[in-house]
């Protein structure tokens, strides 16, 4: 069979080798690239090109099938030529073709060679007949081709040009059938179909559609570039669906997340109040487009307020051996505060339910404050979150934004109720006396409502705007010193003081609680470790200075790390034991030798008693007097309530030089130089009043001071003695420093009932009303001391020696 094809006359066999195409259909006077890689077409590729290099093109009936049946095939393909052959990397072979002309299938079979060969039949082109509807369809269809490429930004212009070169009208229409984007059901039913101006009333009707549908697609284009600003361009796929839904009428269906929303309310029991007002924000977004920025705030307020524990509780335990085992397990000592949660836990035995108690722990650094509140979680069975307030200077951390700022969030009380996912955990508010303070707020104003039982059942968050009840929340608070927190604040606490540890509690908390833990952390858990009571006391001693533990958690662990080193270089231990020499030879040097305290009675030398946030400190105070002219020099980093002590204690010397056998004007040719050892050291406060006053004396009386005795107290111009704090404290380092007597204000002998019996053994306690009550029992010797002389202009006191 012979056709013609761009001027040539060329020769169709009957039989051909059949190539099947997947998801292609190839027109007459089409040239396009085939991939193929089956193994029966690359046989027929072998056959066409070893025969006139002629194959029959046909498309699959289902592109999913790998080996395709004679019923697979369509009935009418495109006899094509083969141009070129390349072979790919990855074995397949890159086919251009050319089709040449339809033809009709009349029989399929499978060739020894392992390919189908067909029978074909060809179907030439129409003579092209230059009558009026042919014409006119051919322009009508050139027309809306034109327009549809226009549309279309997938086809290039190129398309048109080649197009207006074609004259024959068969040409056109394979032409402009091949450039349309339409599926392979569509494109096969165009390539069976004659004679030619059934083929241009199908191109017609089918250009027809696309244009339409072209043209909503850019009106949908249009409404939604419109809408879009430039941060929301990344959307913009979204806002076609959006748009799409809007042309089908299906605008106002409720979304899934709007549904999943309200599933969500229903599955929980909410309280009425925050019921309303999530089905009320929820309507809110069903109603806002779906990425706009006024969603995503609605958005996060419904995440959080469907996520927070408002029915939410857990039980407490309320078997008081199991609790006070598992308190005094964790830790040791600390009687009041596990007395103080067995007494609420009694409470809620007899009355059900009881507002939750707000305590405060005070006491020196590393005696365990933070983890009590971790053991009272444990212990009571509730969940434990914690919120440190160190350096927070913003009230916003503790009530949260206003859903108006950008990034708003609740404040921290909500967010780490939610962490805790019940709403009575053990919340603990770490460092509450180091909170600050500056033109953001006051967190510590903000804190009386959270701390406050009466009011904290109706906490407001800014964030939230509904009430939050946080009167089931057991709160406790820690701090160092109570003098930073403002007192409205205090006034709503329990102040439970933890006092410094003693050397043998030390000892006692290294062995039962801190070496059993370093063992494990370091992987020595299959080898015994012992410390000698006289290593531990030795580390205690002389390479701490603490009131707590954790510099002492810190040295055992240099100890046990150097082990660990040489377990780790093959050195076979089976235990290891630490003496006191092995300390040292670890450890190095020790760290701190004591405040040296002089052995024998000294003139113008007396030892006070110091608190410090680390505990209680020896204070020892130097006075030397030489000639001058009435100056008073104060050295040692003295804060201004020492120096006004200093002052004062002179002031009562002078007033009362006559009975302590001084001179009227003896400090008139007189300097006078108090120093407090540890000049690098900052101190301050009243409590030295008595012993600056015991050694001024002392240094101008020539009376040697008793330095087996220790002293604290504050002291008036009118010669009474006030009562202080830190009385755990500084006993405990004056038993330290083996000292066994201690002077007291006889005010404080009330605060000595409160100590622990440990910390009073061995110390002989004497408490002072007056300063002449002291100083008897502070110096070797003392004239009496007579009632304050009247003092005239001109009078003299005379000097009694």
């Amino acid at each position: 069979m012979i056709t013609n094809h761009n001027s040539e006359e060329i020769n169709i066999k009957p039989t051909l080798p059949v190539m099947p195409l997947r998801d292609v259909v190839v027109f007459p006077h089409m040239i396009f690239p085939l991939l193929i890689g089956r193994e029966f077409t690359i046989n027929a590729l072998q056959e066409a090109m070893n025969r006139d290099k002629q194959t029959l093109l046909v498309a699959q009936r289902k592109a999913d099938i790998d080996t395709p049946e004679p019923n697979d095939l369509y009935d009418v393909g495109v006899v094509a030529r083969i141009l070129q052959v390349m072979k790919m990397p990855n074995g397949t072979l890159k086919v251009l073709v050319e089709g040449i002309v339809r033809a009709r299938i009349e029989s399929v079979s499978m060739t020894d060679n392992n390919h189908l060969s067909a029978n074909i039949l060809i179907v030439p082109p129409d003579p092209d007949e230059a009558d009026r509807e042919t014409e006119a369809l051919s322009r009508s269809v050139t027309e809306r081709f034109t327009e549809y490429v226009r549309l279309n930004r997938r086809i290039p212009d190129e398309v048109l040009v080649a197009l207006a070169s074609v004259e024959e009208y068969h040409q056109q229409a394979d032409t402009i059938a091949a450039h349309v984007l339409q599926k392979i059901e569509t494109k096969q039913r165009i390539l069976e179909t004659f004679p030619i101006k059934q083929q241009f009333k199908l191109l017609s009707r089918i250009l027809k559609e696309e244009i339409e549908i072209l043209k909503i697609e850019q009106r949908i284009d249009g409404t939604v570039r419109e809408s879009m600003s430039r941060s929301q361009r990344e959307f913009y796929l979204q806002q076609q669906l959006k748009a799409i839904k809007d042309e089908l009428g299906q605008a106002d269906e409720p979304s899934a997340e709007v549904d999943d929303l309200y599933a969500k309310l229903e599955s929980h029991d909410y309280p009425e109040a925050i019921r309303v007002k999530a089905e009320e924000e929820i309507r809110k977004l069903a109603k806002m487009h779906p990425y706009s920025a006024e969603s995503g705030v609605v958005r996060s307020y419904l995440d959080w307020l469907l996520a927070l524990p408002w029915d939410s509780t857990t039980e407490d335990r309320t078997n008081f051996k199991e609790v006070k085992s598992i308190l005094d397990g964790d830790h040791y000592g600390l009687e009041k505060p596990k007395k103080r949660i067995l007494e609420h836990l009694a409470i809620i035995r007899l009355a059900g339910k009881v507002k939750g108690p707000i305590l405060c722990l005070v006491g020196p650094p590393g005696v365990g404050k933070t983890s009590v509140g971790r053991s009272v979680a444990r212990s009571l069975g509730r969940e434990f979150v914690r919120m440190s307030l160190g350096g927070v200077h913003d009230e916003a951390e503790i009530r949260g934004h206003r859903r108006t700022y950008i990034g708003a969030m609740p404040g921290r009380i909500i967010q780490s109720i939610k962490k805790a996912g019940s709403n009575n955990p053990v919340f603990l508010l770490d460092e509450v006396d180091k909170t600050g303070k500056d033109f953001r707020g006051d967190p510590a104003s903000a804190l009386l409502e959270v701390l406050d039982p009466e009011q904290n059942n109706t906490f407001a968050d800014n964030y939230l705007e509904v009430e939050f009840d946080l009167s089931n929340v057991l709160f406790i608070t820690t701090a160092n010193t109570v003098m930073s927190i403002p007192p409205a604040l205090l006034d709503r606490m329990e102040i439970i003081r933890l006092p410094g540890y003693l050397d043998f509690e030390k000892a006692s908390i290294a062995q039962d609680y801190l070496l059993p833990k370093l063992v494990k952390e370091l992987g020595l858990s299959g080898i015994k470790v012992a410390f000698d009571d006289d290593a531990l006391f030795e580390i205690i001693r002389r390479y701490t200075r603490e009131s707590g533990v954790r510099e002492l958690e810190r040295q055992i662990g240099a100890i046990l790390r150097r082990k660990a080193v040489e377990l780790a270089e093959g050195k076979r231990l089976r235990t290891i034991a630490i003496s006191k020499k092995k300390v040292h030879s670890i450890l190095g040097a020790p760290r701190f030798t004591g405040t040296d305290i002089k052995t024998s009675p000294t003139v113008g030398y007396a030892v006070g008693l110091a608190w410090t946030e680390k505990g209680g400190e020896a204070l020892p105070v130097e006075v030397v007097p030489m000639s001058g002219k009435a100056n008073l020099t104060l050295t040692g980093s003295l804060g201004d309530v020492m120096r006004e002590s200093a002052t004062a204690a002179l002031s009562y010397i002078r007033n009362h030089a006559a009975g302590f056998g001084l001179k009227a004007d003896f400090f008139e040719k007189l300097d006078l130089h108090v120093h407090i050892p540890e000049g690098a050291v900052p101190k301050d406060g009243p409590s030295a009043g008595i012993t600056m006053l015991t050694a001024i004396l002392s240094a101008l009386t020539g009376i040697p001071v008793r330095t087996d005795i220790a002293m604290t107290g504050e002291t008036t111009l009118t010669g009474d003695v006030l009562a202080v704090g830190g009385l755990n404290e500084k006993l405990l380092a004056a038993k330290r420093l083996g000292i066994t007597r201690v002077i007291l204000p006889a005010k404080n002998r009330k605060d000595t009932a409160e100590l622990q019996p440990d910390v009073l053994e061995g110390l002989q306690l004497h408490f002072g009303k007056r300063i002449r009550e002291v100083l008897k029992l502070a110096m070797t010797d003392l004239p009496a001391v007579n009632s304050r002389p009247k003092a005239g202009r001109n009078s003299r006191l005379s000097v009694n020696r």
